[in-house]
């Protein structure tokens, strides 16, 4: 099993057991391989709930330019809601998780 494969089976169980969501592999797999090297970094692999500023880099480079979402449609609310979800108490929020719940709420797999 490769790196990234044994990251993606991770992800799913963080999605299952901590958000309570059945992973849709395929979309999973995708958006993982879309984060790129970032999700083999400590640091770069989680989104920090409390910070900003990360907040602010996932909304711009996430949600603006991936998705093609503007900034009518409620882009802080649906961060807020995925953040809800995943938990504030986790500390260990990963980017890929939070991305694959942000593209399922706005209804964007059609993207990857």
């Amino acid at each position: 099993m490769s790196k990234r494969d044994e990251l993606i089976t991770k992800y799913a169980a963080d999605l299952k057991d901590k958000c309570g969501v059945n992973a849709d592999m395929d979309l999973l797999t995708k958006v993982t391989i879309g984060c790129g090297p970032s999700i083999y970094n400590a640091d770069a692999s989680t989104v920090s709930g409390s910070d900003k500023s990360e907040l602010e880099t996932v909304k711009n480079n996430f949600l603006i330019k991936k998705l093609g979402l503007s900034a009518s449609d409620d882009l802080d609310g649906a961060i807020a809601k995925v953040m809800d979800t995943y938990g504030k108490s986790n500390r260990n929020k990963y980017r890929a998780v939070v991305y694959y719940l942000l593209t399922k709420h706005f209804g964007k797999e059609s993207v990857y």
